[in-house]
């Protein structure tokens, strides 16, 4: 949720008539192998190269990282949309990839181990994805204990975020960025003092079946459109789930945002972001799901309970400065009311039983702080809102 902060950015046998070598070197050359081997050694060097093959989805892969071998060495050697697969171990590195369509596949042990990156000293990012990797993926491995994030992605489009669980990465535990095209499933993100799974400056990305906990945002969607967020738990959070459009970054505009069937619960924890970081420190505890400036939001079929402050809220970003005590100007460079939000088919429940202190808002199940056009809420299950009455939709 950080503000004003840019990321610029052969050999063979002699066979005597040449009809049979012919054959032979076309059949060798469909069917052998391409796969590397990452072994153990001084160098991390690949070891057993043979010819190389096109890779795509169910075919073998064409590097293998062997525990205690090199996963940054295999992408290094890698071609553009190579597969490599991961031994279950852990990995005291940091990768970097920027090569279109690598994918980096953990392999699970015979007792449940994962494939497990760790920082290997003051790193800042676990994996970082540059603007050349459009179409990675990443699947089935943990990442913990970096300074900043776990995977940053920028400008990397049409990626894959799969079975990816990242723990205590500073920030962020998965951080695209100005990309166009994505999908985050079946991860989880636990113990970042800004937002556990995050979509900044991006558009047409989903988020689904993903579970965080123990972060100051759960999920955050900030300055982005045409983006999904279905299936998702979001516990024990400050905030469960972010909808924000903010001032001083690239996108200016956010619209089009579905936020479905999610269960979002007891997000009462206290906020441990750092001092001086941004508006992050400033986000309620206590909020189960806020729309915060953005417009064309639905809020549909979600379980919302125990969130001592609020179940949903829809208002403007202005509220969130005020809070911080910034001056309206400071706001000068987007329009922050939330327009055409739609909250409709929820159940709620003991939501607002003890909303934080400094709040100029009540604790409820439904807010509306009366900003912006066209909001409107329908067929909810809830016991308090705010006003008392709140615009129906047609």
């Amino acid at each position: 949720m950080k503000n004003l902060q840019q990321f610029s950015q052969p050999n063979f046998m002699f066979i005597k008539t040449k009809w049979v070598f012919a054959i032979i070197l076309s059949i060798t050359t469909v069917m052998t192998s391409c796969k590397k081997e990452f072994s153990p050694s001084g160098s991390n060097e690949a070891l057993n190269q043979e010819t190389r093959t096109a890779s795509s989805k169910g075919k073998a892969p064409d590097i293998v990282v062997h525990a205690g071998g090199s996963i940054q060495a295999a992408v290094d050697a890698a071609n553009p949309g190579d597969i490599i697969q991961i031994e279950a171990g852990t990995y005291h590195e940091a990768i970097v990839v920027n090569k279109a369509g690598i994918q980096l596949i953990g392999i699970t042990g015979p007792g449940n181990e994962r494939v497990i990156i760790e920082n290997p000293g003051d790193e800042d990012n676990g994996i970082t994805v540059r603007s050349n990797g459009d179409g990675f993926v990443l699947k089935n491995v943990t990442v913990q204990n970096f300074e900043e994030n776990g995977v940053f992605m920028i400008r990397a489009d049409n990626f894959l975020l799969s079975h990816v669980d990242t723990k205590n990465n500073g920030e962020y535990g998965l951080f695209p960025l100005f990309c166009n095209g994505g999908l985050i499933e079946h991860c989880s993100a636990t113990g970042h003092t800004d937002t556990g799974l995050y979509i900044g400056q991006s558009e047409n990305i989903t988020l689904e079946y993903n579970i965080a906990f123990g972060n100051v945002n759960g999920l955050e969607v900030e300055n982005c459109s045409n983006v999904t967020v279905s299936k998702n738990q979001s516990y024990d959070n400050v905030c469960g789930i972010l909808i924000v459009l903010l001032p001083g970054l690239t996108i200016k505009t956010s619209t089009n945002i579905l936020v479905n069937d999610n269960h979002v619960y007891g997000n009462n924890h206290i906020n441990f972001a750092e001092a001086g970081g941004g508006f992050e420190a400033f986000v309620p505890s206590g909020s189960g799901i806020l729309v915060v400036g953005v417009d064309n939001v639905t809020i549909k079929d979600n379980k919302i309970s125990d969130n001592n402050f609020v179940g949903v809220a829809t208002v403007s970003t202005l509220l969130l400065g005020a809070i911080a005590g910034l001056p309206p100007q400071a706001f000068a460079d987007i329009e922050p009311n939330p327009d055409g939000t739609k909250i409709i088919s929820n159940v709620l429940g003991n939501n607002g039983a003890a909303p934080p202190a400094g709040i100029p808002l009540p604790g409820v199940d439904l807010l509306w702080d009366g900003s912006g056009t066209n909001n409107c809420w329908s067929n909810n299950h809830f016991s308090t809102a705010y006003p008392s009455s709140l615009p129906v939709c047609n």
